[in-house]
């Protein structure tokens, strides 16, 4: 709980989504994969009590985030 609170952990994550995006290693499909769902999520608009609050997305993303960069360097072994 504590690693999902630190600001440090996602700074890395955030790095490392950006050079796994840009990466020749990793497949367009791979990329794809992570992409669209998050630029969608983004995009359409969701139900919310609050429809200005991008709190649950900003939360979505950074759990997506975390689990593509992951499961990219474990597939790829990249670290």
């Amino acid at each position: 709980m504590r690693k999902l609170l630190s600001l440090r952990h996602w700074q890395r994550t955030f790095v490392r989504i950006f050079q796994l995006l840009k990466s020749r290693d990793v497949s367009l499909i791979d990329k794809l994969f992570f992409s669209v769902p998050v630029l969608l999520y983004w995009v359409l608009p969701d139900v919310l009590p609050l429809p200005f609050l991008p709190v649950d997305d900003i939360a979505v993303t950074m759990f997506l985030a975390d689990w593509f960069a992951r499961r990219m360097e474990s597939k790829y072994n990249m670290k």
